[in-house]
């Protein structure tokens, strides 16, 4: 019995470390790619803006829009870690 109860407990460590790997890879990249999608969204912008400044308000807007868009798939990929955490 106490080798059954050692390689149960071996088991659930394991899971439990495989559960905190995928969470953090799932922040990782979920932090990542949104991170290098906005910047590039900002740099783009303020390149446009400095060709055509009577544009700046609708590239602003434009830009603020698509950030925000870029900015949820983050919150997605912290909702899904969470998920991974406490499911």
């Amino acid at each position: 019995m106490s080798a059954e109860n050692e390689i149960v407990q071996a088991a659930s460590s394991n899971i439990e470390g495989i559960r905190l790997m995928a969470m953090a890879f799932t922040i990782a990249i979920g932090g990542m790619f949104p991170a290098l999608g906005i910047s590039k969204v900002g740099a783009k912008a303020m390149e446009s803006i400095g060709r055509n400044p009577e544009a700046a308000s609708k590239v602003q807007t434009a830009m603020l829009i698509g950030a925000a868009f870029i900015e949820a798939i983050a919150i997605y990929a912290l909702v899904v870690a969470l998920i991974i955490k406490f499911v």
